[in-house]
């Protein structure tokens, strides 16, 4: 290990998120005694509170360092504290920014300071409305001549990060979320148990794993499982994840009458246990990059209900089906109740021919850590 190729991973942070997720499960693949991952966050903390993924990361032999937050007024001081960082950290043969928002600051300072292959990785297919996206979109011009590599989840990432114009000429490596498809795969004996475990055998479970805020559109799915409710009482929604809409959407529950039915599970390690107990999976998104949590649903077996807005990319399977979010919540009720009976399979080879097994994936990712090479992925 002493001797590993070190790869620095930036992000906003390493809690439980889709990305965080998909570069964990990478990490996991790796051999560590060639290629180790550490991690560049951001924090605005004196002192930086844990996330999620911090024990196992430290746990695999991988370091967290710590960036302020990025707020635009602190332009030059953010920038500073780059520069500084990595004129002190020069051992990463990879620098991979996936928080593409100031990866047109951080890539070419790292490239200055000697970093030999610089990544920038495109995760997401829209951004926030408001200050906040104007100044990301604003900050992200030209990003692709800023960095040595262009990756993206999907060609509407690729889009919405580089441009149109940049994918259309071939500029933007297009590599799908891989899961570990083996974690998720369908069984029945899991699942009952699953159900047992958290009373609701017998019931129609929808489920929705993704952080409480206004990508995720939660207001909509909630009104969507209410008109469900009215054909179906049994009907119970198991909601996963954090974030800072979740008191206003458990208070939106409970005055439309529904709050003894959805269950705010908060952050899960084991979200293949809930994935196995669910019945239908849902997720009416703003915007998404290559969601990989529909790639986990799927390989779990379940019927997916998910926005027109997201990737058809992400489609590895006949489970999907896309509706618009633009028709009333009704419509998606009766959709769902149509569809609600069905079997539940092993996708697991459907997912691994789509390109979706992380276990195939890290074969490509090693050789282009060892070497720049980018054919394998």
């Amino acid at each position: 290990m002493k001797n590993a190729i070190r790869v620095l991973h930036v992000l906003g942070g390493v809690g439980l998120g889709g990305a965080e997720s998909r570069i964990m499960d990478l990490y996991r693949q790796m051999n560590r005694d060639e290629i180790q991952f550490d991690f560049l966050v951001h924090s605005d903390e004196r002192v930086r509170k844990p996330q999620f993924y911090d024990e196992e990361i430290l746990s695999l032999g991988g370091h967290i360092y710590v960036l302020p937050k990025f707020k635009v007024y602190n332009y030059f001081f953010y920038r500073r504290a780059v520069r500084k960082f990595f004129a002190k950290h020069r051992e990463f043969r990879v620098v991979h920014g996936h928080m593409t928002s100031t990866a047109g600051i951080y890539l070419p300072i790292a490239k200055k300071a000697g970093a030999p292959i610089t990544v920038a990785h495109a995760r997401n297919a829209g951004v926030v409305k408001g200050p906040k996206g104007a100044a990301t979109r604003f900050f992200r011009r030209g990003l692709c001549e800023k960095a040595d590599f262009c990756f993206a989840c999907s060609t509407l990432a690729g889009q919405d990060v580089f441009g149109r114009d940049v994918v259309n000429a071939g500029r933007v490596k297009i590599i799908h979320n891989a899961i570990d498809v083996r974690r998720f795969t369908y069984d029945e004996k899991f699942r009952e148990t699953a159900r047992e475990q958290l009373g609701i055998s017998g019931k129609l479970v929808l489920g929705h794993v993704g952080r409480f805020e206004y990508q995720k559109n939660h207001p909509y799915l909630i009104d969507v499982f209410a008109a469900v409710c009215e054909k179906r009482p049994d009907a119970v929604l198991l909601l996963l994840g954090e974030g800072e809409d979740r008191i206003a959407m458990e208070e939106r529950c409970k005055q439309m009458g529904i709050g003894d039915k959805v269950r705010f599970m908060g952050n899960c390690k084991d979200t293949e246990r809930y994935y196995q107990a669910m019945d239908l999976f849902l997720l009416p998104s703003f915007f998404e990059g290559l969601p990989g949590v529909l790639v986990e649903a799927q390989a779990a077996g379940l019927k997916c209900f998910v926005s027109d807005t997201v990737t058809r990319e992400a489609k590895a399977t006949d489970l999907v089906t896309y509706l618009s979010i633009e028709q009333p919540a009704q419509k998606w009720a009766e959709e769902i109740l149509a569809r609600a009976d069905y079997e539940r399979r092993d996708t697991s080879h459907e997912l691994t021919a789509a390109g979706f097994n992380v276990y195939t994936q890290a074969g490509g990712y090693s050789l282009f850590y060892r070497k720049g090479d980018s054919s394998g992925l």
